[in-house]
């Protein structure tokens, strides 16, 4: 329960409005303005909501100064090191860690609904062969409501869960297919015999003239990946998930509508853009030139993959994706790779140098995934659905949460007008 005790004075207008002030579990105590208009007759101005908190969650918990990240209350290095994908999205979507008759019971039902509706195939096939995989999976989300009619009333809570696992069970193979059809190979079905992450990846990678025999440590690889980015609190797409799911949408067009935020290259497109940057860099003898770049304000050049907007101090899923990183490329026997090179020299100098040391702009999470995937195989454009269906489990969790909060209402941010005034409408003739 959120405590009422303490308030907060404002003075506007010559009134004085005494508004509730809530101590959440963890982080800084939250004014409540929700009768501010009401009481005050005064909107608050807060570009991109960067300082309101839109709703009350159980869910994820982010401390940017102290480079915390925890989901459910548990933290992200113990569930990276000593969980796996399946435990995580139970832990996301009911709270708690699950007994293991629990676990295995969420196991199956994931496990047996990870085949789409073979009328799907034709959908898929309405796309242009060049189509990016990530408008591929925008449109097959949002149409996963003309195929599955018996998990679309969110009045339902058994339909809600139908829905739930059924979008985590079917987006690794529906990322699979927009792969597949984006490279011109023929779908590959899911097998009841493998786990979450090494059936996404055979289904990526197998073709009929030879199967794909998967690595436990690139499954494990990307099982990693898929937990470090399952959630991430009030991010932008899953703001969005939340706003759409407010008007009462179907729960496949509110995840079809965060697939389409997270497209966006300032969101999930971070760790393409961070690859492409070290390729355009190039080779280890051309880093001091983007370095003095970087440190040029007056350059529009940009280091990315370094420092982010929550985390003032260090990304916690930086770490864990390093370690995957060595595993990986030492498995693969990509160490000499010149990517590879221009990436561990810019992260050397990044944590020695003085400008970067003093502004926090230690690598993140999309500094290594982009290296982990790309030596994996696959091209840029599958960097950002591997996201989406990584964080599918967030947005259902957040969507769910907010279809069961008895204070959510319809998502109506208000504006500052600074467009002209009431003015008549003047007859064409006489314009």
């Amino acid at each position: 329960m959120l405590d009422n005790k303490k308030t907060a004075t404002l003075n506007v207008h010559g009134r004085t409005l005494e508004l509730p002030v809530h101590s959440p579990t963890l982080g800084p105590d939250v004014i409540d303005i929700r009768k501010l208009y009401a009481e005050g007759d005064v909107f608050t101005y807060d570009p991109g909501f960067t300082s309101t908190a839109s709703c009350e969650s159980t869910i994820t918990y982010i401390d940017g100064d102290e480079g915390v990240l925890l989901y459910r209350g548990y933290s992200i290095d113990d569930l990276a090191e000593k969980s796996h994908f399946l435990e995580v999205c139970y832990i996301l979507l009911y709270g708690d860690l699950p007994t293991a008759e629990q676990l295995e019971d969420f196991e199956t039902r994931v496990t047996h609904h990870t085949m789409l509706h073979e009328q799907m195939q034709y959908f898929f096939r309405g796309f242009r062969r060049d189509a990016h995989p990530m408008a591929t999976m925008v449109g097959v989300v949002g149409a996963m409501s003309a195929f599955y009619h018996d998990s679309t009333d969110i009045g339902d809570p058994w339909q809600r869960e139908v829905a739930a696992i059924r979008m985590i069970a079917k987006m690794p193979t529906i990322a699979a297919w927009a792969y597949k059809y984006s490279v011109g190979q023929p779908f590959v079905y899911p097998r009841n015999d493998l786990d979450y992450a090494s059936n996404f990846l055979r289904m990526c990678f197998a073709v009929p003239a030879e199967d794909y025999e998967v690595n436990p440590i690139l499954a494990r690889a990307m099982d990693r990946i898929m937990t470090l980015h399952a959630d991430h609190e009030q991010n932008a797409s899953t703001s969005t998930v939340r706003l759409a799911g407010s008007s009462g949408a179907n729960p496949f067009a509110c995840i079809a509508a965060g697939i389409a935020c997270l497209w966006g290259p300032a969101h999930g497109g971070a760790n393409q853009a961070c690859l492409e940057m070290l390729q355009e860099i190039g080779t280890v003898d051309r880093i001091p030139e983007f370095i003095r770049r970087a440190k040029d304000k007056d350059d529009p050049f940009r280091l990315m993959g370094f420092g982010h907007r929550v985390y003032k101090n260090f990304d916690p899923r930086a770490k864990v994706m390093k370690q995957s990183a060595d595993e990986v490329l030492g498995l693969l026997g990509v160490e000499n790779n010149e990517t590879l090179q221009v990436a561990k020299e810019l992260e050397r100098i990044a944590l020695e140098d003085d400008y970067f040391v003093s502004k926090k702009l230690y690598p993140n999470v999309d500094f290594y995934s982009g290296i982990i995937l790309e030596a994996m195989g696959f091209p840029t454009s599958m960097f950002t659905p591997i996201f989406a269906l990584s964080r599918t489990v967030g947005w259902i969790s957040q969507w769910k949460e907010m279809i069961a909060d008895p204070s959510q209402k319809i998502g109506r941010p208000r504006q500052l007008y600074v467009g002209p005034p009431h003015r008549p409408y003047i007859e064409v003739e006489d314009r």
